[in-house]
C-alpha cells in the first residue's frame, strides 16, 4: 500500500523523523487555515500517488493567504498523470542549503536490506544512478545487528555529505532504518533529505510504502486503506480472488501466469496494440476462474477485444477449453475473444473448441499470431464504435 506525502510524514513522526510543521486540507479555507497554523511562507502540495508534481504545477510557494486561497482553488481537482487531486499538505517552506537523498528498501538478490544515500537529491534516484552512479553510496543492513549511528555516520561521509550534516543525518537515517524495518514498509524512502540554513537536517517529502502481508499487525493502517481511491476494475478481480492490474488500452489480457501475462502485454504492445490490463489467473482456468476473469474483462469499456494465453503445464489446456466453454455460457461478452491454446493436451482442447469457433471466438496457433488478431479486433471495434458516433 502505497501512501501519500502526508500519511508518510504522519508515519515518520512516529519513529523521530523530523518533517516540516503542516498540515492536510481538502478545500482552500482548510489550506488557508493549516498555513495560519504552519506559519508563512508556505507550500501548498498536491496529494497524489505519482511523480512529476513540481512540473506539473502541482507544489506552489504562498506567502500569504490570498496566495494560498489561490493555489489551492488552482491545484485542487487538477489532473496530474491520471490522478485527480482531492487533497493538499500545506507546510512551512523551508531555507535550503542542501539537498540529499536516503532510502531504505529490500535487496531480494542479496536477502537482506539495502540503503541507498546520496549527496544529490532532489531528483529521482534513477537519474543519479544513470548520470553519475558513484554519486549513491549503498549500504546492506543485517537485520539481526541493524543500523547504530556510528555505522550510518561513516555511511553518511561515504555518500559524500558535509560536516555540517554528518551527524544530524546520521541520527535521521537510524530513524528512517526503524522506521522501514519496524514499520513494515516496502520503502521508506526521503527525497529530499535537506540541510537548512540553519543547520537543521528533515524529511522534505516522504515515499512510503506498506507491506500489505504485514497489514495483521498494524490495525493502524485501516485509516491508510480508508483514503486509498482504488481502480473500480482491480476492486472488482480482487474481490473475485484475481490477480489483476488496470493499464489504458483496449486488448484485454487473461493468461495463466505472472510471467506469460507480462510477455503478453509485452507482444501486444510489439504488434501495435495497447493491453487493458494484466490479469494473471494463476494455475486454475475451470470454469469458475474464467467466468471470474471474463466478467472483470468485460466490465471494462474501453476494452474492445480479449486475448485469452493459455499454457498448460500442471493445467491440462482440454480442461482449460471446457472451462472457457461454459464460461462463455455464463457471460455475456461485449467483445470478441481471440484464443491460443498450447501445452499439455493441447490436440484435445483445440478439438473441443473447434464446434464453438465463430467471429466472435476465435483461435490461433501461437502468441504472435493470437496478438495480431487481438489488435487488428481491437482497431476495427473502435473505427466501429467511431461510425456509430
Amino acid at each position: 500500500m502505497d501512501l501519500f506525502e502526508y500519511q508518510g510524514k504522519q508515519y515518520f513522526a512516529r519513529y523521530g523523523i523530523p518533517t516540516s510543521p503542516g498540515g492536510v486540507a481538502s478545500t482552500a479555507d482548510e489550506a488557508v487555515a493549516q498555513a495560519e497554523a504552519a506559519g508563512y511562507p508556505v507550500v501548498v502540495k498536491a496529494q497524489v500517488k505519482v511523480g512529476g508534481r513540481g512540473k506539473a504545477g502541482g507544489i506552489k510557494l504562498a506567502a500569504d493567504a490570498e496566495e494560498v486561497r489561490r493555489h489551492a482553488g488552482a491545484i485542487l481537482g487538477m489532473d496530474i498523470k491520471g490522478h485527480v487531486v482531492h487533497r493538499l499538505w500545506i507546510e512551512h517552506a523551508s531555507d535550503i542549503a542542501e539537498e540529499y537523498y536516503a532510502s531504505f528498501t529490500l535487496d531480494r538478490p542479496a536477502k537482506t536490506y539495502l540503503g541507498m544515500l546520496s549527496a544529490e537529491g532532489g531528483v529521482e534516484i534513477e537519474e543519479v544512478a544513470a548520470t553519475n552512479p558513484g554519486a549513491i553510496a549503498r549500504l546492506h543492513v543485517d537485520p539481526v545487528r541493524g543500523l547504530d549511528v556510528e555505522a550510518a555516520r561513516r555511511w553518511a561521509d561515504e555518500a559524500g555529505l558535509p560536516d555540517a550534516a554528518r551527524d544530524p543525518a546520521a541520527e535521521v537515517l537510524v530513524a528512517l532504518y526503524r522506521c522501514y524495518e519496524e514499520g513494515d514498509c516496502d520503502l521508506a524512502e526521503i527525497n529530499p533529505l535537506i540541510l537548512t540554513t540553519g543547520g537543521r537536517v528533515h524529511a522534505l517529502d516522504a515515499k512510503v510504502t506498506l507491506d500489505d502481508n504485514a497489514r495483521f499487525r498494524h490495525r493502524e493502517w485501516e485509516e491508510f486503506a480508508a483514503t486509498e481511491t482504488e481502480d473500480p476494475r482491480e476492486q472488482m478481480a480482487r474481490d473475485k480472488g484475481l490477480n489483476y492490474v488496470g493499464l489504458s488500452g483496449d486488448v484485454g489480457i487473461i493468461a495463466n501466469g505472472a510471467g506469460l501475462a507480462m510477455s503478453t502485454c509485452d507482444v501486444v504492445s510489439q504488434v501495435g496494440g495497447a493491453p487493458a490490463n494484466f490479469l494473471d489467473i494463476g494455475g486454475g482456468a475451470n470454469a469458475d476462474v474464467m467466468s471470474a476473469a471474463l466478467e472483470v474483462i468485460n466490465a471494462d469499456p474501453s476494452v474492445r477485444a480479449i486475448f485469452v494465453n493459455i499454457f498448460g503445464g500442471i493445467t491440462r489446456v482440454d480442461e482449460v477449453a471446457k472451462g472457457v466453454i461454459e464460461a462463455l455460457g455464463r457471460v455475456d461478452l461485449r467483445s470478441p475473444i481471440v484464443l491460443r491454446l498450447d501445452g499439455t493436451n493441447v490436440q484435445e482442447g483445440r478439438a473441443l473448441l473447434q464446434p464453438h469457433l465463430s467471429e466472435r471466438l476465435m483461435a490461433e496457433a501461437t502468441m504472435l499470431e493470437a496478438a495480431r488478431r487481438s489488435v487488428a479486433l481491437a482497431a476495427a471495434g473502435e473505427r466501429g464504435s467511431e461510425e456509430r458516433a
